[in-house]
């Protein structure tokens, strides 16, 4: 399942020669991951309040072409892979000449609040399949 999210690049997003800066695609990347969440119905808030946290173990990004100011990109998340105890998910990043500039990926350790590595019961977990699924 994929999920779309169409944005412009602002001024603040962007270095000196208007080439957006490499410490922006993974905010956008959280962008996409948090729309994700939303579509299938499970934002990241129920995630917290269900006592669970995501935190990022792993982070990759290849930057392919580079995006600029007020350029209208699309970002493209996929869940990639998912279980009690991790998810991953990957991402593309396209502008309006569907020219592929980025693309990335990132795991997430399920983590209690005090950080430390937490499982998913059951019925969160099969609540997450089944919003998944469903799409």
């Amino acid at each position: 399942m994929e999920q779309k999210k169409y944005l412009r690049v602002r001024y603040v997003e962007t270095d000196a020669q208007g080439i957006v800066h490499h410490a922006t695609y993974p905010v956008w990347f959280e962008e996409g991951r948090s729309d994700f969440l939303r579509k299938i119905e499970m934002p990241y808030s129920q995630w917290e309040q269900c006592g669970y946290f995501a935190s990022v173990v792993d982070l990759s990004i290849r930057y392919v072409k580079p995006a600029y100011y007020e350029d209208e990109l699309q970002i493209i998340t996929i869940l990639e892979r998912y279980n009690k105890r991790f998810v991953e998910f990957k991402y593309k990043v396209f502008n309006e000449e569907e020219n592929l500039l980025a693309h990335g990926h990132t795991k997430h350790l399920i983590v209690d609040t005090d950080g430390q590595p937490y499982v998913m019961n059951d019925t969160f977990f099969q609540q997450l399949k089944s919003k998944v699924s469903e799409q």
